[in-house]
């Protein structure tokens, strides 16, 4: 009774050692619109932290401007 136990704890612990399971992120596909927006209009997107760490982004526009890409997609898009 001693080996099966034994045999069966060791055959156990090698099928867990074989497991192959790894906790990444899910990569997303979609670009964020806002600066998909920004380069369609010849812009360049500019990625900032506020004081607090929160990310926005900037779009720097070819006549100079820089403005929100999201305040500036949603102008564009209603």
């Amino acid at each position: 009774m001693k080996r099966t136990l034994t045999a069966a704890a060791l055959s156990s612990l090698t099928l867990a050692a074989c497991s192959n399971q790894e906790n990444s992120a899910p990569i997303v596909g979609m670009a964020n619109p806002a600066s998909v927006f920004c380069q369609q209009q010849g812009g360049k997107s500019e990625v900032k932290k506020d004081a607090q760490g929160n990310e926005y982004a900037l779009c720097h526009l070819p006549d100079g401007r820089v403005v929100e890409e999201w305040e500036f997609f949603h102008q564009h898009n209603k």
